[in-house]
């Protein structure tokens, strides 16, 4: 080997290690940057105490049972047969009374109560909701049914909200099961 050919082969191998330590710091150099230019993580959330799973109360919810007439048991039977075992994300629960015409979901509870009450007698102008075909008068956080031949009467706390959107899980089971009243307040009757 002449030692220009000798020289070559050096100038080879020193290369060949130059680019052998040279890249591999490049990479570690450009990956420092990277992580120094890099926005700071954000941190997770704390777990929110709504979050965290609900322990259902196991007693039974009061809840009062007026004495109902064979019609009204008639109909407040069918009606709770038929209500779903949840409102929405609601289990349902006992009551203290009046099974055959009371249902409870959820904590704070959510109550229905068949027959309970009279249908308030309202003036044209009072604001009535029609949801899902059922005409509610609505009072703070009871809920009313005024256009049915047994009134309804859902008690609905301020911790559900929008409270409407809760309601309507109700409408349905109503309609099939609930006929509508022979007289119907001129607010629902325009209303559909």
């Amino acid at each position: 080997m002449s030692n220009d050919q000798t020289a070559r082969s050096g100038d080879r191998s020193a290369k060949t290690i130059a680019t052998a330590i040279a890249v591999p710091l490049a990479l570690a150099a450009g990956f420092g940057f990277f992580q120094a230019m890099r926005p700071p993580a954000e941190p997770a959330p704390a777990p929110s105490a709504s979050a965290a799973p609900r322990v259902m109360p196991t007693a039974p919810v009061a809840v009062p049972a007026p004495t109902l007439n064979a019609r009204q048991t008639t109909v407040c039977r069918a009606l709770l047969s038929q209500l779903p075992d949840r409102l929405q994300d609601l289990p349902r629960r006992d009551v203290t009374a009046g099974h055959e015409q009371n249902a409870a979901y959820g904590d704070p509870a959510v109550t229905v109560a068949c027959g309970a009450a009279p249908v308030p007698s309202l003036a044209p102008e009072v604001k009535v909701w029609t949801l899902n075909g059922v005409c509610w008068h609505q009072s703070d956080e009871v809920w009313t049914t005024v256009d049915r031949e047994v009134p309804v009467r859902v008690t609905m706390p301020l911790a559900y909200q929008p409270p409407g959107q809760w309601i309507i899980g109700l409408s349905n089971t109503l309609v099939a099961t609930v006929p509508s009243a022979a007289t119907i307040p001129a607010g629902c009757a325009t209303r559909g």
